[in-house]
């Protein structure tokens, strides 16, 4: 059995510990996980993460065909794939946290939409992933695409109000279930579907779950030609498909392990993260400008040689974030975004009596 295979078995047994621990630990408390306990339990599957790439650069074996050190390689490549991807993904919980308080939807009820939203992600992020690689490899110029796409994302995450993108009163998926059902009255119902009057009615969770599985796919969209960015780019013939097919996709499902303890730290401590998002746009800029270098054979050599430049950058640009995000003055960040939540709740509310007396009646 070789290298590649061994490590798959390794990757999958470790994400099926960690996610069944992470659901029996947030499953089984008798009280709301404190802040204290979330923040222990996400160092500790981030340390995983870092164990598991080091590995890479202890133990994985070179690969004959290439003159330049495979081990460094996989390990820088993990580590700056799993940072990008693990920031994205706290930027995806923060609009989990958004939907979950546009829509009203009750603490008890939450775990399950937040379990199920980071299943989804997986899979999306998975399928996404082995597609986008293997585009990349037939067609070589799609790199270029995706770097465009990128320096965009860059753009529209640094200047874009998070509301905007997850107001559930515009999304598709939301405004077409709930034309072809009638909606349960009672918002706290913990079914996806209930039975009035011999009819079967939508709950406010399942709209829920459409809208984060509709923001799945979009941060899934976002996140691929970001992963594909750190993997391929700087790189070529020094590393096969499937090993680049690995630290894809162990990098991105690494990131989404231990989110769920993450979720319940992040109401407390969101004012350390209010920049993240900046520094997210500027690490895809980063790369997406990589992507379009890459045709320059001085670029594709120097970050071939010194992959170490691009993980410094990434790591650099989060640090800063966290320290202006806790220097700063988070009150009127935390204003703006009070208010808005708050004028979304109250269109929701004026909207809500007409539409379910609508399909009640």
């Amino acid at each position: 059995m070789n290298a590649i295979a061994l490590y798959w078995i390794a990757f999958i047994a470790i994400f099926i510990i960690v996610y069944g621990i992470d659901l029996y630990v947030t499953s089984h408390r008798q009280r709301t996980i404190s802040v204290k306990s979330s923040l222990t339990w996400t160092a500790v599957w981030i340390s995983v993460a870092t164990a598991f790439g080091a590995s890479l650069y202890f133990l994985f074996p070179q690969n004959p065909e290439s003159t330049v050190r495979t081990g460094p390689v996989m390990m820088t490549k993990f580590i700056s794939g799993y940072l990008t991807e693990y920031s994205l993904s706290v930027d995806n919980l923060f609009v989990f946290i958004l939907i979950f308080s546009m829509m009203g939807i009750h603490p008890k009820n939450q775990p399950k939409l937040l379990k199920l939203g980071i299943l989804i992600s997986v899979v999306l992020r998975i399928l996404f992933i082995l597609v986008g690689m293997e585009l990349v490899e037939r067609f070589h110029w799609i790199i270029y695409i995706f770097g465009v796409v990128l320096i965009w994302t860059a753009y529209k995450m640094a200047f874009s109000k998070e509301d905007e993108n997850v107001n559930p009163k515009s999304n598709i998926l939301y405004k077409g279930a709930s034309r072809l059902f009638p909606i349960d009255p009672d918002i706290h119902s913990p079914h996806f579907f209930t039975q009035i009057n011999g009819k079967i009615h939508l709950t406010n969770i399942f709209l829920a779950l459409l809208v984060i599985g509709s923001t799945d796919i979009l941060f899934a969209v976002d996140s691929i030609p970001a992963i594909i960015g750190v993997i391929k780019e700087g790189i070529n013939n020094v590393l096969t498909l499937s090993e680049e097919n690995f630290l894809a996709i162990s990098s991105n499902v690494f990131a989404l392990m231990g989110l769920i303890s993450l979720f319940f730290a992040l109401k407390g401590i969101m004012g350390m993260f209010r920049y993240l998002k900046t520094g997210v746009s500027f690490i895809l800029l980063f790369i997406g400008m990589k992507m379009l270098l890459s045709s320059v054979h001085s670029v594709g050599e120097f970050f071939a040689h010194h992959s170490w430049v691009s993980l410094a950058v990434i790591i650099g640009t989060l640090i800063i974030s966290i320290l202006l995000s806790m220097l700063i003055s988070e009150r009127k960040e935390s204003d703006k975004l009070q208010e808005a939540v708050q004028k979304l709740k109250e269109e929701m509310e004026e909207s809500k009596p007409k539409h379910v007396g609508k399909f009640m009646h």
